[in-house]
């Protein structure tokens, strides 16, 4: 069956703004429009299960015909049997019927759900982003989902499931004697108290046993990380012997739970057992007294386990349930987020030119009174190079974030093209901008899809000449398997030259009008720096190019240099003329040189 999700990011939204604080109402809103599935996944549920309550009454029935002489008995347990198995036999398309609707509610959800924090994280400022660590987000989208998804199914299917397997054992019970109705219920309570009194420590062992994994887990992770430094400083022995301890500690802790659990189950078998054989007791002196007829003996034994059964299964679920309602308060933390990308309804564009002119521009972040960009303007021509040079938390990042429209001004205008910047749909700007970023960020795929990223219907021509303009065409001779070659996990197997280049690349297929480089070269060796350096150039050749660097040597050929000093343009103009000035970026040539 093909799942098609009948919501939008806005239906999530909802249910988590009106229900905040209520993590339950916030679930049963998740599932606005699939209550019909859950009604008809326990239409079919409870036919699916009647064989187990309608065997105690066959049974009793056929006992009590035999016992009783009944006249025409062999007719009647025919009949009984008869029942019995095509309710059995409804069972396979019944068992389907219930897990289709119940299944389809569920995984549509949560299909639903992690799409949604999906959207929100690709649609939220990069500022919000950044206030979630990136392991958060990813636990959010695979693991409070996976939590949720199984909340769904304690509570829309086993919590009904119980509660439906109790009710009609008591309706049974009390319509055949409301004596062992009673006596039903003065049993139940003592059998949810036990299961109660064993659930405090193993709550407290689960919760001990689960921080000893994530500490092993954190522990793990630096010591892969430190193997070179272990290694080179001869630490061997001391990070195998602090490993060791802390693999014995959670053997500690788990041999803890592997034993509160044993007692547990243990002991509420036991007790379960003796409730079993007090009903049996009870109910057989019923029947000797012929309050009840001897078959009915064994129905209410059936029931009474199911009963109990269910109230044990039924507490069992709280720690899951509390689990899952945990996660939804966490998916709300992404879900609550307003400060998002909102492009509906503002000016598409289907070119771009790449004329740029600061008005009057200042960014304060939010939360903070210094100004991180303090009064700016700038006229910027198609076609010219700007350099924006400057000791570090000068602001140069953050006017690239502004170009990128990740950022808008707190003050001042941005145009472009004349368009001002907050009045554009930002991603039809972004179509024709390529951004080489200081860290490349590759996936672990091969060069060729690395490259590819985003485009489509490229041709063979153009990728060959885009690599031959990046400088990658050298160093993909020299790879076993060319263009093809698999850079591994975020690039690890290539070095940081070939990285770089490769981020070049994949702007330049794009063909953009606009290029934002932020120090693209400034993790590299000389070597490197310079054949990256001869790349950027064959790429700005007619575009314009924003351009960050600390090394003043790459910004020579820049039309216009800009001189940051606490988010302040101090000086400005050719490297010539900068020169010649004598001023602050002179200053800063002599003392790098």
């Amino acid at each position: 069956m093909k799942l098609k999700s009948r919501f939008g990011i806005e239906v999530f939204e909802e249910s988590y703004r009106k229900h905040k604080g209520n993590a339950l109402m916030t679930l049963i809103g998740f599932y606005k429009g699939y209550y019909h599935n859950f009604l008809l996944s326990m239409f079919f549920y409870t036919i699916k299960h009647s064989p187990v309550w309608v065997l105690p009454i066959v049974t009793a029935n056929i006992i009590n015909y035999v016992t009783d002489k009944t006249p025409d008995a062999g007719r009647l347990i025919i009949i009984n049997a008869v029942v019995l198995t095509v309710l059995l036999l409804l069972n396979i398309p019944m068992n389907y019927l219930h897990m289709h609707f119940r299944a389809s509610a569920v995984r549509d959800v949560e299909s639903g759900l992690r799409s949604t924090l999906v959207h929100k994280i690709q649609t939220m400022s990069i500022l919000s982003e950044k206030d979630i660590q990136s392991g958060r987000i990813q636990s959010k989208i695979i693991r409070d989902v996976e939590s949720v998804e199984t909340l769904s199914d304690q509570i829309f299917v086993n919590f009904m499931n119980i509660i439906i397997n109790v009710t009609v054992a008591l309706t049974v019970t009390v319509s055949k004697s409301r004596v062992v109705f009673v006596f039903f219920l003065m049993m139940v309570p003592l059998a949810a108290v036990l299961v109660y009194s064993f659930k405090r420590p193993i709550k407290a062992h689960n919760q001990r046993f689960r921080k000893e994994v994530e500490a092993t887990s954190a522990r793990v992770s630096e010591m892969v990380e430190l193997v070179p430094v272990t290694r080179a400083h001869a630490l061997e022995e001391e990070e195998i012997s602090r490993m060791n301890e802390q693999v014995r500690q959670i053997a500690v802790e788990g041999y803890h739970l592997d034993m509160i659990q044993t007692n547990f189950g243990a002991v509420s078998w036991a007790c379960f057992q003796i409730f079993q054989v007090i009903c049996l007791v009870f109910t057989a002196f019923l029947a000797l007294r012929s309050v009840i007829k001897a078959g009915d003996v064994v129905m209410y034994q059936s029931y009474f386990t199911t009963i109990v059964g269910q109230v044990s299964n039924m507490l069992n679920l709280l720690p899951t349930i509390s689990k899952g309602l945990e996660s939804v308060n966490s998916i709300g933390e992404v879900l609550e987020v307003d400060d998002v990308e909102d492009n509906e309804g503002k000016t598409k564009i289907d070119d771009l030119k790449g004329e740029y002119r600061f008005e009057n521009v200042s960014y304060t972040y939010p939360n903070s009174e210094k100004q991180i960009i303090n009064d700016m303007s700038l006229d910027v021509k198609k076609g010219q190079t700007v350099a924006f040079v400057g000791e570090s938390g000068a602001g140069k990042t953050t006017i690239m974030n502004m170009l990128i429209g990740f950022m808008l001004p707190t003050s001042g205008k941005i145009y472009i093209d004349g368009i001002p910047i907050d009045e554009l749909d930002l991603r039809s700007y972004r179509r024709f901008l390529a951004v080489v970023p200081q860290n490349t960020a590759l996936f672990s795929g091969s060069i060729k899809d690395n490259i590819l990223y985003g485009t489509r219907n490229i041709s063979e021509e153009t990728l060959d000449k885009v690599v031959r303009e990046s400088g990658l065409y050298h160093v993909i001779e020299k790879l076993p398997d060319g263009i093809d070659t698999f850079v591994g996990e975020h690039g690890d197997k290539l070095s940081g030259g070939q990285k770089q280049r490769i981020s070049i690349a994949r702007a330049l297929i794009r063909d953009p009008k606009v290029i934002i480089l932020d120090e693209a070269t400034s993790a590299l060796d000389a070597i490197s720096e310079r054949e990256v350096s001869g790349a950027l150039d064959n790429m700005s050749e007619s575009r314009t190019t924003f351009i960050v660097a600390h090394k003043l040597a790459t910004v020579k050929k820049a039309d216009i240099i800009l001189v940051m000093r606490d988010g302040c343009v101090v000086e400005s103009g050719t490297f010539d003329e900068l020169m010649d000035k004598k001023g602050y970026f002179y200053q800063m040539e002599e003392d790098l040189s």
